[in-house]
């Protein structure tokens, strides 16, 4: 009988690593046949009753669900299987697959067939393999030639498909695939004809648009990209037959932003221009598999310059060692767990060895062809007898490859399933050892360790040459997919989303932008990875810092500067992570203008802010290169955001004073408002003329009218202007009458400030505080002014008006500004009607925007409102009969209170201690953060460098103290303010 010429006596099979399973499925096995009641059935009873068939059964159902279900499923397929052996099992196959490329039968009944040809051939090339039939060569040239088979036959009824639409013209109805134009190489192991047991197939697709004769109306870039869209469903849908292969396309050029579907044309091109060594090596195993074999042959010719270069480079040279220094490999100790081991990715694994090979094929095959061979085992031969490799190394590692391989093989076999980890759990570990014809667990460990250490040495080697670029861990960005020590080294380094990280750094080496296009760029930047991302790991959020980085480098015009000063200068580096991982408003500001990273390395950089005098000077050196309007207002934008820039830099470092960084900001707005007046009214004078003895100047309210500009603070401003008593137009060739003409000038003036240009936005400007807000003129003359606040303002209005100061224009009629508004402040007020305006408003805002946490810093009760409406209140009560109070500076003007007497010391003290507190965490949260962020739920280096900037040493120390600050002013207001307010009303209701 031929059973004894394909399953005797003489071969080993596995023991059922769960015994009661392989008996439960042994007797439901014989039942089946036992009730067929045919000749077929009954010799396959009779095979199944005694050995050696009940002991590859045995085996086989206690320890591969997958292979028993196939059993169960196809039991007259097992039949000829056993009976007529592997090879006549796959040559049924292989005549399946054959008919189907041949035949164009309808979609449905091609995707179930090849379902039923792929649950055949699993299940013969599982079954050699598992007792011992086949050798290593053998299962991998099987498991590949099905998926190729697969391939052609899908591909082929697919373009049968779209002739019979009359979107492609065949040149040979009887053999699709011929002079087709379109061809899908397969890469990695498919190409190598290495394939294992339940691998991706990793794919390219190409076409040829001169070649391919597409007719259909969405063109062939489109068209083809359908086929494979459709090609992936009929391979990788799951029925009740299973799947036929997983596809993998990503090692195509630049898959994040490639169609799946290439041109011949546009793919050389990219490997000419953007090619990297990485894709030089994932080429070594390319092939053409499916579709226009000719084609892909073509392509690869034309290709070979790229993948063995007969001269290789010095910069070639140091990228590969680069790439070899980002993975963190070492000679003997490392600990090897068995459990849980991946033995594809993991140390010591199938990719070491595979690694090892390509990287001495790329150096030396370029010279000697010999050494092109795609598969592993023949390239390290050649290797031997080239003199680049030890007869003893490659011994070992072809003998840790083929027993990585089968045990692959035996992992995926069990359940189908595409993985390569060893079991975590001990009998996990056990079923495994059984599966692969051992007794027990520990000689299947003590045989799998020797593999992984003997790969694991051997590896090590290869880095013996240079240091390791990275402190330690994996960081490496090539190929499809990340492997698990880049993923792990990444969450160490503190990212969130390592999958992300890689696909970003990826497309970093992809030359997705400009500045990652040469490659020079990408070297340097390959050289500088490691650093880069230990880098952003320490900022307080990693991933939100790359990807601000990835949108830093999207601007640029080129990349080999930037890389080069940092590789000088890696102190760059530190403060690029800072302001990429927390300040959003310098990192968008730095986006648009790389040059400031120029600036960074002058000597002054973080030297103390300099005095208004010394910056009115330099404003006005610089913006003397000025040639015309335009290119004043492009050199003003530039002085002041670079200098805003330094400044917020100097806060997110801590070098200086939060008080004195109030001071520069404030200086700098004052001086540009003073230049951008001056140029405004000289246009408005070129086209309307003067009207004489006229006066205009900007009154500034809020942050800026108080001194107290952060980063990102807009202006609230207000125009005024004043006219002689018998002059009321201008006298230009185009006369306005003074209402037009000054608001035309605001006008002018706001959109010079917040026109975006080439050198971004200036300021952005509020007005709703001028005299009947947005329903005024956006220009009033001083006596209308003076006659609104003495008719028409309501409470809050003198409560803004208390920060109210003018800072452009001319001094005598700034000066006679502030006279009015100072005795328009210092007028005689009913107490209980200031109490309830003032508490009224404060309880709109409350439950308009009320706080969200402790950190919403404005409109926490006890917070900023709190403290400006308690300072105003006071202001405006006490103005009368002090005038000398008027400050619009909210700490100052507790100062004053204080010193007259108002406050006692000990509220003083907590009112002055509690405005620097919040204002400085205000200021610190909105530079790093946005006003909206909830501190709490930040990293803990985010934490603590809030605590540092707010004077703390640890941030539950900061939290603390704004707690207690906060409940301290909140009972303080309602002392002062709140309950007065409603004693007042509570007499009035009396009254009435």
């Amino acid at each position: 009988m031929a059973k004894e010429r394909f399953f005797d006596s003489t071969l080993t099979f596995p023991q059922a690593a769960d015994p009661a399973m392989a008996e439960d499925r042994m007797a439901d096995w014989l039942k089946k046949l036992g009730s067929a009641e045919d000749d077929t059935a009954e010799s396959l009873l009779r095979w199944s009753r005694d050995d050696p068939g009940a002991a590859l059964l045995r085996g086989v159902f206690g320890c591969s669900p997958f292979l028993s279900d196939a059993i169960f499923a196809d039991w007259r397929g097992f039949y000829d299987l056993v009976f007529d052996g592997p090879e006549a099992s796959l040559e049924s196959v292989e005549t399946t697959l054959q008919e189907l490329a041949r035949e164009g039968r309808d979609t449905h009944r091609v995707s179930r067939e090849l379902r039923l040809a792929r649950r055949r051939a699993a299940l013969t090339i599982g079954l050699a393999d598992v007792a011992g039939l086949w050798d290593l060569n053998q299962i991998l040239s099987a498991l590949t030639d099905f998926a190729q088979g697969a391939l052609s036959a899908a591909l082929s009824h697919l373009l049968r498909v779209y002739a019979a639409r009359g979107e492609i013209d065949l040149s040979d109805e009887a053999a699709p695939e011929k002079e087709c134009g379109f061809v899908l190489l397969g890469m990695g192991k498919l190409g190598a004809k290495e394939l294992n047991y339940s691998s991706d197939v990793d794919l390219i697709a190409l076409f040829d648009p001169r070649r391919a004769r597409y007719r259909g109306a969405r063109g062939p870039q489109e068209g083809f990209v359908k086929i494979i869209r459709e090609l992936v469903r009929i391979l990788e849908e799951r029925s009740a037959e299973g799947y036929v292969l997983r596809t993998d396309f990503r090692l195509r050029p630049d898959p994040g932003a490639m169609p799946v579907a290439l041109s011949y044309n546009a793919a050389l091109s990219y490997y000419e221009s953007l090619g990297q060594n990485w894709e030089r090596a994932a080429m070594i195993k390319a092939r053409p598999v499916a579709g226009d074999i000719a084609l892909g042959q073509s392509f690869l010719r034309e290709l070979r310059p790229f993948i063995w270069r007969k001269n290789l480079d010095f910069w070639a040279l140091q990228d590969i060692h680069s790439i070899k220094r980002q993975i963190h490999a070492s000679k003997g100790g490392a600990k090897i767990a068995v459990a849980g081991h991946n033995i594809k990715l993991g140390r010591g694994g199938i990719r070491e060895i595979e690694f090892f090979a390509q990287t001495q094929q790329l150096i030396w095959g370029g010279r000697n062809p010999r050494l092109r061979s795609s598969r592993t085992c023949e390239a390290l031969d050649a290797l031997v007898e080239a003199g680049h490799v030890l007869p003893k190394t490659a011994r070992e590692l072809k003998a840790a490859y083929g027993y990585l391989r089968r045990l692959e093989h035996h992992l995926q076999m069990m359940r189908d399933q595409q993985t390569h980890d060893i079991p975590e759990n001990p009998s996990g570990v056990t079923a495994v050892a059984r599966f692969m014809g051992y007794d027990g667990r520990d000689a299947f460990e003590t045989d799998l360790l020797q593999h992984l250490h003997a790969v694991e040495d051997h590896y090590a080697e290869l880095f013996e040459e240079a240091p390791a670029l990275s402190k330690g861990g994996n960081l490496v960005f090539t190929g499809g997919e990340p492997e698990p020590g880049t993923l792990e080294t990444l969450d160490s380094l503190g990212f969130q989303d390592g999958g992300r990280v890689f696909n970003l750094v990826r497309a970093w080496h992809h030359g997705r932008h400009r500045a990652t296009r040469t490659t020079r760029s990408r070297q340097l930047l390959t050289e500088l990875m490691p650093t880069l991302l230990e880098a952003f790991g320490r900022t307080t959020q990693p991933d939100v810092a790359l990807t601000k980085f990835d949108e830093f480098l999207a601007g640029l015009p080129a990349g080999v500067q930037l890389f080069s000063m940092i590789h000088a200068n890696p102190q760059i580096l530190d403060l690029l992570a800072d302001i990429m991982g927390g300040a959003p408003a310098l990192a968008e500001h730095l986006s648009r203008n790389p040059g400031l990273l120029d600036s960074v390395l002058t000597p002054d950089f973080f030297e103390p802010l300099p005095d208004r005098a010394m910056l009115e000077q330099e404003f006005s050196e610089h913006i003397a290169l000025a040639r015309d309007y335009q290119d004043f207002l492009d050199l003003a934008r530039r002085w002041a955001n670079d200098r805003r820039f330094q400044i917020g830099v100097h806060i997110l470092r801590q070098s200086c004073a939060f008080a004195e960084s109030c001071r520069a900001m404030t200086d700098i707005a004052e001086i540009v408002l003073n230049a951008f007046l001056a140029r405004v009214e000289a246009e408005t004078v070129a086209k309307y003329g003067k009207i004489p003895g006229s006066r205009f100047a900007i009154v500034a309210m809020g942050k800026l009218g108080a001194k107290e500009m952060t980063v990102g603070s807009d202006l609230d401003l207000v125009f005024l202007y004043e006219t002689a008593a018998d002059v009321s137009y201008s006298d230009g060739a185009k006369s306005l009458d003074a209402s037009q003409y000054f608001a035309r000038l605001a006008q002018r003036f706001i959109n010079a400030l917040t026109a975006m240009t080439g050198e971004g936005r200036l300021y952005e400007i509020d007005t709703r505080l001028r005299p009947s807000g947005n329903s005024g003129p956006i220009a009033i003359s001083l006596s209308g002014f003076k006659l609104y606040y003495e008719k028409n303002a309501w409470t809050w209005e003198f409560m803004a008006l208390t920060r109210a100061r003018a800072v452009a224009g001319p001094k005598e009629f700034c000066r006679a500004i502030e006279a009015e508004i100072r005795t328009i402040l210092c007028q005689p007020r009913d107490d209980e009607k200031l109490l309830r305006d003032v508490a009224d408003m404060r309880e709109k805002i409350e439950k308009e925007r009320p706080a969200k946490t402790i950190w919403s810093v404005k409109f926490l009760r006890g917070g900023l409102t709190d403290l400006e409406f308690i300072a105003q209140y006071l202001l405006l009560k006490h103005a009368a009969e002090m005038p000398e109070l008027l400050n619009g500076n909210t700490g100052a003007t507790f100062e004053k209170l204080t010193r007259k007497g108002i406050l006692d010391a000990e509220k003083g003290k907590i009112l002055v201690s509690a405005t620097r507190l919040i204002r400085e965490t205000q200021a610190m949260l909105r530079l790093t953060a946005g006003p909206a962020f909830n501190a709490d739920e930040g990293t803990e280096s985010f934490k603590a460098a809030l605590a540092r900037a707010a004077g703390h040493d640890h941030f539950d120390a900061l939290r603390e103290d704004l707690l207690v600050s906060s409940a301290k002013v909140y009972a303080l207001y309602r002392e002062m303010i709140e309950e007065p307010a409603k004693r007042t009303v509570d007499r009035a209701g009396a009254k009435g």
